[in-house]
């Protein structure tokens, strides 16, 4: 039988320590070779288990006063014999010094080894909201229904009648449970009591045990100017009700910003279509476009212009976030062509054709490729549909 050895060297520190000292060594020795964090090393396990026996001595003023005197015979001829064989005696001996060291945690993804209940923080809860372009222009005010867990009031969010919890029967207070697995013992959280290691010892009638009510709530929601579509507006403290004295969660709001029959929006700029007559294509002139929330604004159409020429306005598109300036609107020229004309237009158009016909170099060229392919692939030549297309990185 090997001699044991000396259980100051085991905790790696020196004779006159204090108990503070001696815990703080046991609890890096115990983190280091803890059996979950060293599945199948059996000399982990050795060293796991002769920490626990140095502990157990040293930690206890009457044993260790022994063992300074005498060393281990002494110990032994006075009837104790520490001597760990199983991971369970362990755990069972020392859960308070775990439940200290790990924080209430444990191993195993535990809620802790008992005790008193720790605050936790309630849920945070999503809304999705839908607002028209104009709304995001302007910025709005909505407001909105949820429904979110409250503490209940009449067991103060305990889950227990008049408030008086019980030790769980399943983990004996502990909060974990240990089970024997592959030749080592693993704490888990005991499923009873969710970790916390205490249970009702009545339930309480209004929320069954839960120690939470569903309430729904009616909300106003601001939704400032320029907001775009995966905004997230958060509303802090209006989601769930936290337990044991935890803070609430906060509610966040996605914003997503309906399509407008009109306009297409990049960023901060408005595009929208203009069509103009054969006229003012070639002569020029001045227009009116509706702008975004009311009103109008006059765009200059320059002579001669070509199908998908472009005005930019400056000042007219969506503001930006934080007042931060506002965009521009982008006017997309395109030429109305009518369907049918009478005789007397079909003749001007004859007499027009005669004094301004085709520039050959014009007529020669080929279709464009890429546009044909565009056509093909998104199933519409319009320009109002193009515009779209090219925005949305085709």
């Amino acid at each position: 039988m090997a001699a044991k050895r000396d259980y100051y060297e085991v905790l790696g520190v020196a004779r006159d320590s204090d108990a503070r000292t001696i815990k703080t060594a046991y609890r890096k020795l115990a983190m280091k070779f803890h059996p979950d964090r060293n599945p199948g090393d059996h000399e982990a396990e050795e060293r796991f288990k002769e920490a626990a026996e140095a502990y157990e001595v040293l930690s206890d003023d009457n044993k260790r006063a022994i063992y300074d005197r005498a060393g281990h015979d002494g110990l032994r001829s006075g009837g104790y014999n520490p001597n760990f064989t199983d991971f369970g005696d362990i755990f069972s001996h020392f859960g308070d010094i775990f439940a200290e060291f790990f924080g209430g945690g444990g191993f195993g993804g535990g809620g802790g080894f008992g005790g008193r209940p720790r605050p936790t923080a309630g849920a945070d809860l999503r809304y999705d909201l839908e607002i028209s372009l104009e709304e995001a222009h302007s910025g709005t005010s909505k407001k909105i229904e949820i429904s979110r867990a409250l503490g209940c009031d009449s067991c103060s969010g305990t889950g227990a009648k008049g408030g008086e919890m019980a030790a769980c029967a399943v983990c004996q207070g502990r909060g974990q449970v240990v089970q024997g697995r592959g030749g080592f013992m693993i704490a888990t959280t005991c499923r009873a009591c969710r970790g916390m290691g205490q249970i009702p010892r009545n339930p309480c009638e209004k929320c069954g045990g839960r120690g939470q009510l569903e309430q729904k709530k009616t909300l106003d929601v601001r939704v400032p100017p320029g907001v775009d579509t995966g905004v997230r507006l958060r509303l802090q403290g209006e989601g769930d009700a936290g337990t044991y004295g935890g803070p609430p969660g906060d509610l966040y709001v996605f914003v997503a910003v309906a399509q407008h029959e009109m306009f297409v929006r990049n960023e901060a700029d408005l595009h929208c279509e203009l069509a103009v007559s054969y006229g003012m294509a070639c002569l020029g002139g001045e227009a009116l476009v509706p702008k975004l929330g009311g009103g109008e604004v006059e765009v200059a159409v320059p002579a001669g212009m070509q199908p998908g020429d472009t005005v930019r306005i400056q000042g007219v598109g969506m503001p930006r976030l934080g007042n931060r300036g506002v965009g521009d609107m982008v006017v997309h020229l395109t030429i109305q062509v009518p369907q049918s004309v009478d005789p007397a237009q079909k003749e001007a158009l004859e007499a027009l054709e005669e004094v301004l016909p085709m520039d050959p170099e014009f007529s020669a060229r080929g279709p464009d490729r890429r546009e044909t392919k565009k056509r093909r692939k998104k199933g519409g030549g319009g320009l109002f549909d193009r515009i779209r297309d090219a925005l949305e990185g085709d």
